[in-house]
């Protein structure tokens, strides 16, 4: 059988370095990973798209893995990379792959910073390549067949997907070869060629007739809803000169065929004035068909069958049967076999496939792990608080009854333990000069972030400006977003900072207050010991108090009093370094089941509350109480 097929023809890209962008989003993003672990992976990532676009349209099969190999990676980088206009900006420029036979001043060439958009060119090009990758020559065997049929339906299959979803990805602006209506006529196109595998197969079998008809006739509807999609005013001018009259004579030529094989069977049933009804159809059809094509008709085999068949026919019916040959009018409908159907588009479409970026969790991911760890840090916050509030609670009240102080040293000879370790506390952190430095040093701190904070302002009311300026320039062809859009999130940071500066304003002010009122005291404190020893009064009087029983026993509820504030220490240690590892867990979360952090949340929350709040609320004043029963 003739092996006319109709190749879709690829689009046309151009190189792009996907290593530097990608790798500073991983930077930013990915704040606890460095990008030098993905060089290798980047620098892959670059030569499968380069390979890619080598391979695109070749029609050895072995090119297909190729691109499936690029595509799956799109697939799997699609949600831990948006490459889009104001994240990841990567331009992907893309033209029309029908741009030689447009005769319109339509744009051939799209370039948009979209990750969905290159990926929707990527399948074109897929379902391009796959029909390119149909051997004419494996035509006549069963397993060429199969595989073309396979191809075609594939390739059907993704057409029919990028017409669903084209207009989410380009908003409306596209060539022409990815509008909806051209990428349904593809479809239709593509799945009629199936079908035509279908009838080859059916007639290499030497299958019944009456099948054989029914899978020609379903050929020859689908030949004719591809023509129609492609005669459509909108997508007309796409194609190339001929596809027209070769999608309109294939249509008759397998209806021709189909009436042929029924003719067989109107034979078969002795029904021979019908026999000859639809080889008379048939003669004609292929006989329009071939007037349709001239020179590039490939079916004359089929036409001369069928002209032989008809002609011993109609001698037969003439001289020996004399069977009424009815109006072609009155025939019966024949029945039609759908076994071609668009073979939905699979992920991954390669074998084997490994992701570049497997150990990089998706982005929506990574922000819900992140949201998880500012709950939990909340959560330890909170009980920490709780924890600190009734040590202060401790601490007021031991302040109030001169404690630990008024009984570490009764006599009066030497400096109190409790001022001892303040002191040398105060001398380790750089004494009074420390802190002066730390005090004067503070205006010029501010007066530094207002100024890089005014200059970010500054640079974005900028380029806003020049926005506005080239946007009014060139109008519809200045195709990027307006800047204040794209700037609205960086503004708000800005408004966000501009906010911590005056609220830094009002804490540096109480902070130079209370330096200045307590001066005094913390330079007497970064003396040495016995320079302090010497600013301290006499105790001596005190001193026949060192053996009364109300000072030891105050003694030993000190002792309980510290050893309530070692555990608080150590539990406030337990805290902070309280830790849920998500490293592992994290690789196999998917986005349907994130609302699961939200549960482990929980779960932390009652994890920490349940192990530490009997503790925690340990109330200090009821130890003190027994100093001082009512």
């Amino acid at each position: 059988m003739a092996t006319a097929l109709l190749c879709i023809p690829v689009k046309k890209t151009f190189e792009v370095d996907l290593s530097k962008p990608l790798r500073d989003f991983i930077a930013i993003a990915y704040g606890n990973t460095n990008p030098d672990d993905y060089n290798y992976a980047l620098s892959e990532l670059n030569k499968l798209r380069s390979n890619f676009i080598a391979k695109s349209g070749e029609k050895q099969e072995s090119a297909l893995d190729v691109c499936y190999r690029y595509y799956d990676q799109l697939s799997a980088i699609e949600c831990k990379f948006p490459i889009t206009e104001n994240q990841v900006r990567i331009n992907f420029k893309w033209q029309d792959a029908f741009s030689k036979d447009l005769r319109t001043v339509q744009k051939k060439v799209l370039t948009l910073a979209s990750g969905a958009y290159e990926k929707a060119c990527v399948l074109f090009n897929i379902a391009a390549t796959q029909s390119h990758a149909v051997d004419p020559q494996s035509l006549g065997t069963d397993e060429g067949l199969k595989m073309a049929a396979k191809l075609f339906q594939q390739s059907s299959g993704i057409f029919l997907h990028l017409a669903s979803t084209i207009s989410l990805v380009t908003s409306g602006d596209t060539t022409y070869d990815l509008q909806p209506d051209t990428l349904n006529a593809l479809s239709s196109l593509m799945l009629a060629q199936a079908q035509d595998c279908f009838v080859r197969k059916a007639i290499s079998d030497k299958m019944k007739s009456g099948m054989t008809a029914k899978l020609s006739e379903q050929c020859s509807h689908l030949f004719a809803e591809a023509l129609k999609l492609m005669q459509l005013e909108a997508v007309k001018s796409v194609w190339p000169k001929d596809w027209l009259i070769a999608v309109a004579s294939r249509q008759d030529v397998f209806r021709g065929l189909a009436q042929f094989y029924q003719s067989v069977v109107a034979k078969e049933a002795k029904n021979f004035g019908e026999e000859v009804a639809r080889l008379k159809i048939a003669s004609d059809l292929l006989a329009k068909a071939a007037k349709q094509c001239g020179s590039n008709f490939v079916y004359h085999s089929y036409q001369k069958t069928v002209i032989e068949a008809f002609q011993k026919a109609e001698k037969d019916n003439n001289f020996v049967y004399h069977a009424k040959v009815p109006e072609a009018s009155t025939l019966a409908v024949i029945e039609k076999a759908a076994i071609a159907k668009p073979t939905p588009v699979s992920n991954p479409m390669s074998q084997n496939f490994k992701d570049l970026f497997e150990r990089i969790v998706p982005l929506a991911v990574q922000m819900a792990l992140s949201t998880f760890e500012e709950r939990k840090s909340e959560i330890v916050s909170r009980e920490i608080g709780r924890l600190r509030e009734s040590t202060q609670i401790l601490n007021s009240v031991l302040v109030s009854l001169n404690l630990p102080a008024a009984i570490e040293d009764l006599a009066g000879d030497r400096i109190p333990l409790s001022l001892q370790e303040k002191a040398a506390k105060v001398r380790r952190m750089g004494g009074i000069e420390h802190l002066t430095y730390l005090t004067n040093d503070l205006p010029a701190l501010l007066q530094r972030n207002k100024e890089i904070l005014d200059e970010c302002e500054r640079m974005l009311n900028e380029e806003e400006s020049s926005d506005r300026q080239l946007r009014a320039q060139f109008r519809q062809h200045w195709a990027r977003s307006a800047s204040e859009l794209l700037n609205q999130p960086i503004r708000s940071e800005c408004a966000k900072y501009r906010q911590i500066i005056t609220s830094a304003l009002q804490a540096d002010s109480l902070v130079r207050q209370r330096y200045f009122q307590h001066r005094d005291a913390i330079a007497l404190l970064s003396q040495p010991d016995t320079d302090i020893e010497r600013c301290l009064p006499s105790g001596n009087a005190l001193s026949q108090l060192q053996s009364s029983p109300i000072v030891s026993t105050l003694r030993q509820l000190m002792g309980q009093v510290r050893q309530i504030t070692e555990e608080r220490d150590a539990i406030e240690s337990q805290l902070k370094d309280a830790k849920c590892d998500m490293s592992q867990e994290r690789q196999s979360i998917s986005l349907t089941t994130l609302n699961t952090l939200m549960i482990i949340d929980r779960n932390l929350w009652i994890f920490l509350k349940g192990k530490f709040l009997a503790k925690c609320c340990i109330n200090p004043v009821c130890i003190l109480g027994r100093l001082f029963p009512i």
